[in-house]
């Protein structure tokens, strides 16, 4: 029933309308329709404004690790505004949420990345890699070393810096991206793109690319590599076993920077602390944002390993944002790395969420939509097909079958989202085997009613 503490849905809707700008959005029509208005949450659940109840597939914004709802944040973040609400680090000074962050993470983090610096996101803290590497290989003695390689459909934000690194065809349309000086290779998505090669030969051959583009650039013109050890807004794209190796063996063979962008695999997200470990490359710098608070805080950073970080720290780095390393911010980070810690929940993901998911995931590849199910931690996806044999793309603008399945999804109240026609999820990582279950239960409903929809509308067929 509708919530008693709010506007009536319909007001809440016009005025979301009249005067809120949604990201990634057509607000005209998103206006028309109305907005869904979330007014509360807890564990894995959202409540909406009429009283309804979701299943959040997808942990907020790939962000809600530990869940809704733990008083701890909370009181972790009164008790700093109460002591030291806000303060820089820009003037020769420091404070203790920020240090003592930042030495938490030098802890967690693998090998030499042993140093933090901080954003207020995901987005600003690959700016802050372009800046750093460039500044780097200009201590370096060799400034012409400038060019950063990234891959196509990959996502690194929305900033002028962080969207042009991304390769997001969509976004590059807009505003005048990339920037100069990213160039991009291509994805290893075997599903979509592999035809007849084996997933181990295709993650060879699209891992090469990357040492094509060097010699083609120069190695002496390219500064670093950056890519998510699963893509994330790309769809969930998980490479093949033999991608990263050669990728690892390329970087150290041209002496390359490997940025490996964190934001959405690190804090436990693939059964390990960081993507990284879970395939056990060994990058200059980590992005980390979103599971770093559990989304309770914005906040994000790099963490640069010995070698970057000593060699920035010979000049003044002329580079900084009003709110890196927030005390409030970083005092909920803290809090929540200690429940991360503590309730062994990134062991858990490991050893019973992780397992539990694959397989009721894997469940849905019988359904005659769905041509491929993947899952890696609790990171997980779906493509859609009318011809699973071919894995056949629908005649169909790409994402048309995906976009009537996310609607069904929500109408099921489950958030699950769609990147064209693949379907992903990422929920929160303390959720429990029956809501699993549960997810599984609602995601099948929405693929037996988007079948029926695409049947009627005589559009399950293939391009």
């Amino acid at each position: 029933m509708p919530l008693t503490n709010t506007p009536p849905t319909a007001e809440l809707q016009a005025l979301d309308a009249a005067h809120h700008m949604h990201p990634f959005t057509a607000n005209g029509a998103l206006g028309a329709k109305g907005a869904r208005i979330i007014t509360r949450a807890q564990g894995v659940r959202l409540t909406d404004s009429d009283g309804a109840e979701l299943i959040d597939g997808m942990a907020g914004l790939w962000c809600v690790n530990i869940g809704y709802g733990r008083a701890e944040l909370a009181e972790a973040a009164a008790r700093q505004m109460r002591e030291l609400p806000y303060y820089n680090t820009f003037f020769q000074t420091s404070h203790v949420p920020a240090l003592t962050l930042a030495a938490k993470l030098a802890e967690l983090a693998p090998g030499d990345l042993n140093h933090v610096f901080f954003a207020g996101s995901g987005s600003e803290a690959n700016d802050t890699n372009i800046r750093m590497v460039r500044q780097y290989w200009a201590l370096k003695g060799q400034p012409a070393r400038r060019t950063i390689i990234a891959r196509r459909n990959g996502y690194h934000g929305s900033t002028m810096g962080g969207g042009s690194l991304g390769g997001m065809a969509a976004m590059h349309a807009q505003g005048g991206l990339p920037i100069p000086g990213i160039v991009h290779i291509d994805q290893p998505y075997w599903w979509g793109e592999g035809g007849d090669m084996s997933p181990d030969a295709f993650g060879l051959a699209r891992a090469r690319q990357l040492e094509e583009k060097i010699l083609e650039l120069g190695p002496e013109n390219v500064a670093a590599f950056i890519a998510e050890p699963v893509q994330g807004a790309g769809g969930v794209i998980i490479p093949p076993d033999s991608y990263w190796p050669e990728v690892q063996r390329i970087v150290d063979q041209y002496g390359i920077l490997l940025i490996a962008d964190e934001v959405i695999t690190g804090f436990g997200r693939l059964g390990h602390w960081f993507g990284s470990q879970s395939y056990g490359i060994r990058p200059h710098i980590m992005t980390i944002a979103k599971g770093l608070s559990s989304g309770y805080q914005p906040i994000g950073g790099s963490i640069v390993c010995d070698e970057v970080a000593q060699t920035i720290a010979q000049d003044e780095f002329n580079h900084g944002y009003t709110y890196s390393g927030h005390p409030v911010a970083a005092a909920v980070a803290l809090e929540n790395l200690r429940i991360l810690q503590e309730e062994e929940i990134v062991e858990r993901v490991r050893d019973v969420a992780a397992p539990y998911l694959a397989q009721a995931w894997g469940s849905l590849s019988d359904h005659p939509l769905v041509g491929e199910t993947v899952s890696r931690g609790l990171m997980a996806s779906l493509a859609l097909t009318p011809d699973k044999a071919r894995r056949a793309r629908f005649a169909a603008e790409a994402g048309h079958a995906g976009y009537i399945c996310r609607e069904y999804c929500f109408a099921n109240n489950l958030v699950m989202r769609h990147v064209g026609d693949r379907m992903i999820i990422a929920p929160p990582l303390v959720i429990a085997t029956d809501d699993i279950d549960e997810l599984i239960r609602r995601a099948r409903r929405a693929l037996d009613q988007t079948l029926a929809h695409l049947q009627r509308d005589g559009a399950m067929v293939a391009a």
